[in-house]
């Protein structure tokens, strides 16, 4: 007495093929990588951040040349045209989901990735 047919071996290869495709797809597929997104009114840039790379950009608005500094996996305004420097004082921004602004000169940066990793707070 046999105890597989030929259509129950192809139905289990096929299952588990499924199976191992979808553990790949939900756990083994690479992380988002962080970026930081720059946009005028003009352009959209965007800056895939290694933290070993750094890079000084300049955006051109309606009013000057922004300059925004990444360094070490951390992006900042370093400069602008604007009055009242409020981009600049916004400070560093490393976290997906921060930004920083500067509005006289409608440039905006952004940081994009994946928030899962971030922790908000921890309470003991």
């Amino acid at each position: 007495m046999k105890l597989l047919k030929p259509a129950d071996i192809v139905i289990i290869a096929f299952a588990l093929v499924l199976t191992v495709f979808s553990a790949h797809a939900a756990y083994l597929q690479p992380h988002e990588q962080t970026s930081v997104l720059m946009r005028t009114q003009d352009t959209e840039l965007v800056y895939y951040m290694n933290g070993n790379d750094d890079e000084t950009i300049s955006l051109k608005g309606p009013i000057g040349h922004t300059v925004v500094r990444i360094e070490n996996g951390k992006a900042w305004v370093e400069s602008s045209p604007c009055d009242n420097q409020t981009c600049a004082a916004t400070g560093v921004i490393s976290r997906a989901g921060q930004w920083a602004a500067c509005l006289p000169n409608s440039v905006l940066i952004m940081i994009q990735g994946n928030k899962d990793n971030d922790v908000d707070a921890v309470s003991w």
